[in-house]
């Protein structure tokens, strides 16, 4: 219907190319070409939302094939929503990357392929697309989180290499034997296909189970999670942000695509024991995510183990199978991205001012950054789902939803979490705002509080020119405003979480008519 929802996925990867064709002759090209895709992104986001709005979900033929065998792209008020947040986080994290780095060609032609990979999974029609899309935002990740220049950057990039690969392998192995067992690909086709094999083949469970885990792996629900804490703390800040608002957030996605487009809540009333399975694996991920969380004294550990739990309250509450609990879910993801990059943001900011990004570091800090301070508060409370923010809307859904259907452990593990969520929230602002300051070095302090702020930062391995410059220089307007963005972002999407509400509804009302 309109090419715009193809070019979301095409301009950023040619503008990825622009550094590598033209970075020798100017070097400030890939800011420059990322910011240039960004705003474009945007503009394509809005095209394809006004045209969801006003006629309702629409499909796309690449190149004019039809499906099953042509690219079907598709769009719908979910996706549209996803795409929408995808050019918000891109536009912001293009703005903070200027000051606080990596401020680099390569950095910017990876940010702009992950844009692209991550743009395709939420608007791709089929399992195959899929999968090349979770691959591109796989390499761009790796290579990402290997910005670090450390030690533990790059071994960081390799675990999350070796993992992701397994992950990755396992969704094309599932893929396949829904291929095997039905000859299409095609989401809509499969939905159409799969009840006539017969939902208790064992072709079609096998598939469904590798499929789950291993988008499992990419959302990082537990023990499946290795891999991101040590990718998140061991990034650059600007990379930690990017990644934590939408890589796990595009593999949740592609889960709730998988269960509701794909296998459809029949298939939950046909073999129940799959979601149930489900469920507990997102069970479990909220309680011990939740609970190593509270264990962390690094606040960007502390934040990726948070990541943890909340992805497995959104894939509880895809697993739940009632339109409640998965609206509660949609809600969840896409304010648990705006707030978590927020989160990852305001931390490398005020680490920056503290000299170090310990909890013990963050001593009286409100006194010397009082605006991003209260920003990072309001955020945390947001994230603990204090009303009216987008956090309390999203977790009232989805424990509205479990207790609809039926799931009384689901409801009990939401508030668990969210009990747990304000104790490691609650001892950081405590510090933040009733502790004082530590006092300063005699000798060369500024020199030294940026040395320890990088040596901390950087996951106590060697300092680096970005880090050390930020700790220097203090909090950027960039990351200030982005910080303050994030908390009223937060907030206005929850008083209007009911406008967020009709626009997934159409979405939803067609999977549980």
């Amino acid at each position: 219907m309109t090419d715009a929802i193809a070019l979301l996925v095409v301009v950023p990867i040619v503008l990825a190319l622009a550094p590598i064709a033209f970075g020798r002759l100017w070097g400030r090209t890939g800011w420059l070409a990322a910011l240039v895709a960004a705003v474009t992104h945007l503009g394509l986001a809005l095209v394809v939302a006004a045209t969801v709005f006003a006629t309702g979900r629409f499909t796309y033929a690449v190149g004019n094939y039809p499906p099953p065998f042509g690219i079907e792209l598709v769009a719908d008020g979910v996706s549209a929503t996803l795409a929408l947040l995808v050019s918000v986080v891109t536009l912001a994290v293009v703005a903070y990357a200027r000051r606080a780095g990596p401020d680099t060609n390569e950095f910017y032609s990876g940010l702009l392929l992950l844009t692209a990979g991550i743009s395709g999974v939420f608007v791709t029609g089929d399992l195959f697309n899929l999968y090349v899309f979770i691959e591109i935002t796989g390499l761009a990740t790796y290579a990402l989180v290997a910005t670090g220049r450390s030690p533990a950057a790059a071994l960081s990039s390799l675990k999350y290499l070796l993992v992701g690969t397994i992950g990755a392998s396992l969704y094309l192995l599932g893929v396949g034997y829904l291929y095997i067992s039905t000859g299409t690909l095609n989401m809509a086709d499969l939905a159409a296909t799969i009840p006539e094999v017969g939902y208790d083949s064992p072709l079609i469970l096998t598939g469904f189970g590798l499929i789950v885990v291993g988008l499992a792996v990419k959302a990082a629900l537990f023990p499946l999670h290795t891999w991101q804490p040590d990718a998140y703390a061991d990034s650059p800040d600007s990379v930690t942000a990017y990644i934590s608002a939408l890589v796990s957030t595009a593999a949740a996605y592609a889960l709730f695509r998988v269960i509701y487009a794909v296998f459809t809540p029949a298939f939950d009333a046909a073999a129940p024991f799959a979601l149930d399975a489900l469920v507990i694996l997102a069970s479990v991920s909220v309680v011990v995510g939740s609970v190593l969380a509270v264990l962390q004294s690094d606040l960007k550990r502390m934040l990726a183990y948070s990541s943890v739990a909340q992805f497995g309250l959104i894939v509880a509450g895809f697993a739940v199978a009632n339109a409640t609990a998965v609206t509660g879910g949609l809600i969840h993801l896409v304010g648990h991205a705006i707030m978590k990059a927020g989160l990852f943001v305001g931390v490398g900011a005020l680490a920056g001012v503290a000299g170090g990004r310990t909890v013990d570091d963050f001593d009286g800090i409100a006194d010397r950054a009082p605006v991003t301070s209260a920003a990072f508060a309001a955020l945390a409370f947001a994230l603990v789902g204090v009303p009216p923010a987008v956090g309390f809307a999203g977790k009232w859904h989805i424990v509205l939803g479990a207790v609809e259907g039926g799931r009384w452990g689901v409801a009990g593990v939401a508030v668990v979490s969210t009990l747990l969520t304000l104790a490691y929230f609650a001892r950081v602002v405590e510090r933040m705002y009733f502790r004082d300051a530590p006092a300063q070095p005699a000798v060369d302090g500024t020199a030294e509080s940026a040395s320890d702020a990088a040596l901390a930062s950087d996951g106590g391995a060697e300092l680096t020119d970005d880090d050390a410059a930020s700790a220097s220089s203090g909090i950027s307007l960039e990351a200030k405003l982005i910080v303050v963005a994030a908390a009223v972002g937060a907030v206005v999407l929850g008083l209007f979480a009911t406008d967020l509400v009709a626009v997934f509804e159409p979405v939803l009302e067609v999977y549980f008519e």
